[in-house]
């Protein structure tokens, strides 16, 4: 595992989120949208999976977790990063949703792989199991999903422990 546990107001993280092509607000200290996240980093890359209320849901995978940015500048392959940013999302939500997760990519922002003639947008996806199952109802964002059967498991990201609290029934997450 790489990936660090952090938070939706981290200044370096904000500093990755800024050269994402997603970004909304360049230089704004929140880089996460509203709602239920899980933000991990390293010194080089930026993974923020949000799972959205099903009421305020706007795509054809209502209760999926979405993978809202990954940005690697370096280090580990983007597959492998990918895979332990899903594994540690697992850790830190519990069971995933019957959907899965899912991400979008925007080809107008992303370079292309080419495979026996084609051009796949997000190909990093692929290769760390993802499949592609559509596009976005404008065509425009290629729709990557990672059902729960394919996701590794569970695992911990660095820095973080957990207990459960039974008065609660609830998972608090502790930073060391």
């Amino acid at each position: 595992m790489v990936w660090h546990l952090s938070r939706r107001f981290d200044p370096a993280g904000a500093a990755l989120a800024d050269r994402h092509y997603n970004r909304h607000t360049i230089g704004a200290p929140q880089f996460v949208p509203p709602g239920r996240c899980v933000v991990l980093k390293t010194e080089a890359a930026l993974w923020v999976t949000s799972w959205p209320y099903v009421e305020m849901t706007r795509h054809q995978w209502p209760g999926a977790w979405i993978n809202s940015t990954f940005r690697r500048e370096a280090g580990e392959r983007a597959s492998v990063l990918i895979r332990q940013a899903v594994a540690a999302t697992r850790w830190f939500f519990g069971d995933a949703p019957p959907p899965g997760l899912v991400t979008f990519i925007d080809p107008r922002h992303v370079r292309p792989t080419w495979r026996r003639g084609a051009a796949i947008y997000g190909y990093c996806y692929l290769k760390a199991g993802f499949r592609h199952v559509g596009f976005t109802k404008d065509r425009e964002l290629w729709v990557w999903q990672l059902t729960p059967d394919e996701m590794p498991r569970a695992e911990a990201p660095i820095g973080a422990s957990f207990r459960f609290d039974f008065m609660r029934s609830r998972l608090e997450v502790k930073w060391r």
